[in-house]
């Protein structure tokens, strides 16, 4: 049956069950990323044929991640405006079917390196379209909420992830665990894609209508709407470099923080446990935080988001103690609920509803291009000084820098320059 646009209407409440639907999709994405979270870096030499100290082959794998998932960041939204959001969330969710097999068959890091490939693409795809479909549906005043409940239901998904995965992984060795643990994943929310999310493209063009705002702008492609999307303005610039050098702490703690953690004492097992509070504080804060930037702004959130995480990395490498690590992940937490679906509603506030998807698309490239820059810099760091610890103060100074210029650069909702 045809939908019109006056068969559709917009609001959490009146999409309650599609809006559940996308938020399980996300948890699902971000359990399959969270299970290689703790384990990966742990057991690189013992199970999977890393050299001791080799700390740019050990990045490696989170560049690759970064750049492939940044790409389909950059081509889901454009792809989902042409073919619809389903297709393309159930395209991603296929490509994430061999990840479990490759982890299980490796023996070198070749093929971790093969799979995350996998991964990447899954990630980009799939978490993509969870998330512009939740856009979709809901009204613009809400979107502080949808980022915020969106991101809670990611991170929860990748800290419940990485502690289940260390278990499975001590009970039943590294690549077994992850095996069981991620075809489980995708098979649950393979099922649900098909057979219980709705396309929620006529939502977003029933928005355009709507808007006030006429028909669709005039159709901007290929690089110039790459280049639009990236510095159209000062407000999507600082954005942008915000989103990309916030990931230098989620890529520190995915590579380093479990080593240094499990250097200075802690069994595999505490430290998926102290790494999953990070991503609980993450994931729960942005319930919070997410619909209070609807009501008192986002750039305040967002600069002060950026300065907690700084800290609260260069914390944990000064410490020594469970208990002072755990205070220190969780302070990281609180910074990363602040700033990260704030930095989402804030690129929606400054584009147009049909071209959100792509927008956002474009956003999302830069944000997870982090993951590569971070990794990348993270490993010379290494490298350069003979241990992970500088890598910390590198961190620390690049989120401080970040925020500044958020605090310089972007504009409040509808004062574009």
């Amino acid at each position: 049956m045809d939908i019109t646009h006056r068969d559709l209407t917009h609001g959490i409440a009146a999409n309650r069950g599609q809006f559940v639907q996308f938020l399980l999709q996300v948890f699902f994405v971000g359990a399959l990323v969270g299970m290689t979270r703790t384990v990966l870096p742990v057991l690189s030499e013992s199970d999977f044929g890393l050299a001791a100290g080799a700390f740019t082959t050990l990045a490696s794998f989170v560049v690759i991640f970064g750049v492939i998932k940044a790409t389909l960041n950059l081509l889901a939204g454009r792809f989902s405006d042409r073919y619809g959001r389903k297709r393309v969330l159930i395209a991603g969710w296929l490509f994430a079917i061999p990840v479990p097999f490759l982890l299980l068959i490796a023996d070198s890091w070749g093929w971790v390196l093969l799979a995350t490939v996998f991964l990447g693409i899954n990630q980009g795809l799939a978490w993509s379209m969870a998330l512009n479909s939740k856009l979709d549906l809901t009204h613009a005043h809400q979107r502080g909420l949808v980022n915020g409940a969106n991101e809670f239901a990611g991170y929860g998904g990748v800290a419940v992830a990485g502690y289940l995965a260390a278990i499975a992984a001590e009970q039943l060795g590294a690549r077994e665990g992850l095996f069981w643990f991620g075809l489980a994943v995708i098979i649950l929310a393979l099922a649900l894609a098909l057979w219980m999310a709705r396309d929620t493209l006529p939502w977003a063009h029933a928005q355009q209508k709507a808007s006030g705002n006429g028909n669709a702008p005039a159709r901007r492609s290929g690089l110039g709407f790459f280049l639009h999307a990236t510095w159209g303005n000062r407000s999507l610039l600082a954005i942008n470099q915000a989103g990309l050098v916030e990931k230098f702490t989620d890529t520190i703690i995915w590579l380093f923080v479990p080593i240094l953690l499990v250097a200075r004492g802690a069994d595999l097992v505490t430290t998926g446990f102290l790494v999953g509070i990070y991503g609980v504080v993450w994931g729960a804060g942005q319930l919070i935080t997410g619909p209070a930037s609807d009501k008192l702004g986002r750039r305040g959130l967002i600069t002060w988001g950026m300065w907690l995480c700084g800290a609260g990395i260069i914390a944990i490498v000064l410490t020594h103690s469970a208990w002072a690590w755990a205070v220190a992940l969780a302070v990281t937490g609180v910074g990363m609920a602040m700033l990260y679906p704030t930095l989402g509603a804030a690129v929606a506030d400054h584009c147009e509803p049909v071209e959100r998807a792509g927008i956002l698309g474009v956003y999302r490239f830069w944000r997870d291009f982090g993951y590569a820059v971070g990794a990348l810099a993270l490993g010379l760091v290494a490298t350069l000084t003979g241990g992970i610890e500088a890598g910390f103060w590198f961190v620390g100074l690049s989120m401080a820098l970040s925020g500044l210029w958020v605090a310089l650069g972007l504009a409040p909702r509808g004062q574009d320059d």
